[in-house]
């Protein structure tokens, strides 16, 4: 990405470049395979809107997005709420948004079909009534709750949004919170970090009852200290990957490999990557999981417009399309749309 990129406050968070993401285009891939994307936001910060208008232009792509999940990204949340309540205002906006895409005016894609939304669940068994008003603003489409926990002892490395305490999937606080979700029927998407993702697994064996989403293949970074150490990261990844999978209540989001905490620096150059060397660059993260988790526990996600930093929604997809090439129809099926139907339980 150019030297001209608006940065946000946010330190994953960056407004994309339009004119430098157009140098590098292509038909979109298979434009028959019907696709759920498990993973977008909608914002509007610091003068860098990504609503409505913005997600639209990109799922216009040429590719069959038929509907979308929004996961929370602390946008919109009410003003002059008790701060434990304040995180509903977010699914009172997106279910607003989701009943305009409903109405069929603005396409065919049903953006917003499912809502992730946030409870702080170190509230302990203060956070039910929490869970009960996003449930109710939902109407009908409030799917779960994600608590980031993201974080690391380096200063150079951005800790998640909610600014989580080390530990946080570990605390006795936090899993009395977490108990409140089975009986709900709700899931709970976990975004950390790799050197955290045994804190995932604890969790799931804890509460085998509850469907976990592993967000963006496990947060794989690349930044501080982890700079420079791709191949150690992946060899300390892959191994807790393998662990993570005998947890049967556990699923994984493919993407998420964009983001400039990550790995890869395709963000820095002066030319956007093209969908084959993405898929190249991707397919040892992507196939690892695939193959630990097998097809119906993994979903393609975009995580627009964070991804966007790296390539066009368009461009992205035709790399996941690359990737998937050698699936059979059914696995391809599930890991396009159909482990996102399930988990989330959205609609046909």
């Amino acid at each position: 990405m150019n030297e001209t990129t608006s940065r946000l406050r946010s330190g994953n968070i960056v407004r994309p470049d339009e004119a430098w993401l157009g140098r590098v285009d292509e038909p979109a891939m298979e434009p028959e395979l019907p696709i759920v994307d498990p993973h977008h936001h909608l914002w509007d910060r610091q003068g860098y809107p990504y609503l409505l208008p913005e997600l639209l232009a990109d799922l216009d792509s040429g590719h069959d997005i038929r509907a979308t999940v929004f996961v929370e990204c602390m946008s919109m949340y009410r003003a002059d709420a008790a701060s434990d309540m304040r995180p509903v205002g977010e699914t009172e906006f997106v279910n607003g948004v989701a009943a305009m895409s409903a109405s069929g005016g603005y396409g065919a894609s049903r953006v917003c079909a499912g809502i992730v939304g946030f409870a702080d669940l170190t509230l302990g068994d203060r956070a039910r009534p929490v869970l009960e008003a996003h449930l109710q603003a939902g109407g009908g489409r409030f799917r779960g709750i994600r608590h980031a926990a993201g974080w690391d002892a380096s200063e150079a490395v951005w800790n998640s949004h909610t600014h989580p305490p080390e530990g946080l999937y570990r605390s006795p606080a936090f899993r009395t919170g977490f108990a409140q979700l089975a009986g709900l029927n709700l899931v709970f998407d976990a975004w950390l970090y790799h050197p955290q993702l045994s804190d995932v697994a604890d969790l799931a064996r804890a509460f085998p009852a509850t469907a976990i989403v592993l967000d963006h293949v496990g947060g794989p970074i690349g930044i501080g200290p982890y700079a420079g150490r791709e191949a150690e990261t992946f060899a300390r990844w892959k191994s807790e990957i393998a662990a993570l999978a005998g947890c049967s209540n556990v699923v994984v989001k493919l993407g998420g490999l964009g983001m400039k905490i990550g790995v890869f620096d395709f963000h820095r150059r002066s030319e956007p990557a093209g969908s084959e060397e993405l898929a190249r660059a991707w397919r040892p993260w992507i196939e690892t999981c695939i193959e630990a988790f097998g097809a119906d526990r993994c979903m393609f996600e975009s995580n627009f417009p964070v991804d966007k930093v790296t390539c066009s929604y368009r461009i992205l997809w035709n790399a996941f399309k690359r990737l998937a090439a050698g699936a059979s129809p059914t696995e391809k099926a599930a890991l396009f749309s159909g482990t996102a139907k399930r988990v989330y339980r959205l609609p046909e």
